[in-house]
């Protein structure tokens, strides 16, 4: 009872100056959180103004707000009688079994650090890595954050982009589009390249240069099958795929050419008459 009664009278002290530790704390944390963020505004708008790709910008700001944010919780524990220096110490003693356990994290920074020196893609770029497709947004430490275009987010781990096969579609400007064309064994072949020719020319994406590519691909079972491949630009692409189907079967049907579709003729025979017994 003496010993509860001793600890009652130093409870206003003892609250009064852990009280304190744990606000100072807690404004620490806060604040040093706040420059974080500012940390990797500025830098990201720093490195932008002196025409730094923002591909590296992006990752070098996010490195700049980790930094600055394991600066805040280290300083955050030191309100709490944590030494730095046995902090570090401590690190440095954990740092073989923490490098096994986050072997996985390891390898992501490992590989957005890959990205941004060889750059396989951009912010902003199309891509289809990692099993799947999209608008890369942001590439930080760990991972890519990717917009697809139904407008999902998609965060994919910066290894696993980096250990598959990676097709940038934004990398040129230009890309072609490889439509296929079918048409009756009855139509005129010279007249209907003419018109899908025409139709290439006249459609308000195609470019003249590269030229474009207009020929017989296949004579398959029930249609001749044309290869209409023009080019446009990258930015252009969906537009002119779906513009370009519907200028080339509304041409088709004004000149008059069937589109033929799969259909099979049957024959049917009849058993020969039975001689009469």
């Amino acid at each position: 009872m003496e010993y509860l009664e001793k600890l009652l009278e130093q409870a206003p002290e003892i609250a009064a100056i852990y009280g304190t530790k744990i606000l100072l704390a807690l404004v620490i944390f806060i604040v040093g959180k706040y420059l974080a963020g500012v940390m990797k505004k500025m830098t990201s708008k720093l490195l932008l103004k002196r025409n730094i790709d923002k591909t590296v910008a992006s990752f070098i700001s996010n490195m700049a707000w980790t930094l600055v944010f394991i600066f805040t919780i280290i300083a955050t524990l030191s309100q709490f009688g944590v030494q730095t220096a046995s902090l570090v110490a401590i690190v440095g003693a954990a740092g073989l079994a923490i490098g096994l356990a986050l072997q996985g994290s390891l390898s992501n920074f490992a590989a957005g650090v890959l990205i941004v020196i060889f750059r396989p893609c951009r912010i902003g770029d199309y891509i289809e890595a990692a099993g799947v497709a999209g608008t890369v947004d942001e590439i930080t430490i760990f991972s890519t954050r990717l917009i697809t275009p139904d407008n999902k987010v998609v965060i994919a781990p910066n290894a696993a982009i980096m250990d598959g096969t990676i097709t940038n579609y934004s990398a040129l400007g230009q890309r072609r589009l490889d439509l296929v064309v079918g048409v009756s064994y009855d139509a005129d072949i010279k007249q209907t390249k003419a018109l899908l020719i025409n139709v290439i020319k006249n459609n308000e994406f195609t470019l003249q240069d590269p030229d474009y590519t207009v020929g017989i691909l296949e004579l398959a079972d029930s249609s001749v099958n044309f290869a209409v491949r023009p080019w446009v630009r990258t930015s252009d692409y969906w537009g002119a795929y779906f513009s370009m189907q519907e200028e080339l079967k509304l041409a088709l049907d004004a000149a008059g050419i069937a589109i033929p579709y799969p259909q099979l003729d049957l024959h049917i025979q009849g058993n020969p008459t039975p001689p009469a017994s």
